[in-house]
């Protein structure tokens, strides 16, 4: 198609969060603090994760995961975005737009999967605990996980096509910080009704399944904690899942505002503000909210600190 080669070649410009210098320079160092901390902090909790044995169990193999994901994750995004806070290229190319589109969109739907994975397996730990070793074995684990990040990331391919199919043939400012959907069908000068559909279809459908799946888990877990006799068996039952309650939380709510609403509510202040909720402040957030409510966790890291300058 004559459009299709046209579009290719066309650049587009991200209108950024602000175009204040003053702005633009808190922006970058509050930024820069946010990505900082996630890459160190996640990577942090990955290398404990792998290398520590007595961690080595079904719910740290997930969160070692959430961790990775959560370094790709503010990697799609932040460091465009900090160019552009510092002056840098505003400008993104077409199949650089496309691809940026393609991982957000994939590690937004893997961390979906993962976060209901890692409901279900707190739901066995507590509710079930008689069968856990068995329903939660290594070989079972490493096939939910693998499951996940191939549905994750070709679930975004179906999305990657409709929106790059769709014609750009008038403006080319996306506002916005990075190329999302929402803001890229405002764009197109062609119907997007099937785009969309999809992105209440197959996007709801993954979306709502998980936070189904984790809602249920929790009902039942919290079930389950109240009728734990002790004080100190409730206490000892809730810190297992509290931390991730609160992640989940965080993640469905921004979430389901972004996406589960019509696009012709779509609000460029608000869209961003939670855009930066899931996408910058949350990866940052995830392994300080994991480490500090976690005893083994702080234990393991203890070691290696001690091991490093022993």
């Amino acid at each position: 198609m004559d459009w299709w080669n046209w579009t290719s070649n066309a650049d587009f410009t991200l209108d950024g969060l602000s175009s204040d210098e003053r702005t633009q320079t808190l922006l970058f160092v509050i930024f820069f603090i946010l990505y900082l901390t996630s890459l160190i902090g996640n990577f942090t909790i990955t290398a404990t994760v792998w290398s520590d044995r007595k961690l080595h169990t079904p719910m740290y193999f997930f969160l070692g995961n959430l961790s990775f994901l959560d370094i790709c994750y503010s990697s799609v995004t932040i460091p465009k975005l900090l160019l552009g806070l510092v002056g840098g290229s505003s400008v993104i190319s077409y199949k650089g737009c496309i691809t940026q589109l393609y991982f957000y969109v994939s590690c937004c739907s893997t961390e979906c999967l993962l976060l209901s994975v890692m409901g279900f397996d707190r739901y066995m730990a507590i509710c079930d605990p008689m069968h856990y070793t068995i329903t939660m074995n290594k070989h079972k684990c490493l096939k939910l996980a693998v499951g996940l990040w191939l549905v994750g990331f070709t679930t975004s391919v179906i999305h990657t096509i409709f929106t790059a199919r769709l014609p750009y043939c008038n403006s080319h400012r996306i506002s916005h910080f990075f190329c999302d959907i929402p803001p890229m069908l405002k764009l197109a000068c062609s119907d997007t009704f099937l785009n969309k559909i999809l992105i209440l279809t197959a996007g709801g459908f993954l979306g709502l399944s998980s936070f189904v799946l984790t809602l249920v888990s929790y009902i039942k877990i919290i079930l389950t904690i109240l009728k734990i006799h002790s004080n100190t068996g409730r206490k000892k039952a809730f810190s297992t899942c509290a931390s991730h309650l609160m992640v989940v939380i965080i993640f469905f709510g921004s979430i389901s505002f972004m996406y589960m609403r019509p696009t012709s509510s779509y609000s460029l202040e608000q869209d961003q503000l939670v855009s930066l909720l899931y996408a910058v402040v949350t990866p940052a957030l995830n392994p300080i909210i994991y480490t500090l409510r976690n005893k083994e966790v702080k234990i393991a890291l203890r070691k290696k600190v001690n091991n490093i300058l022993l």
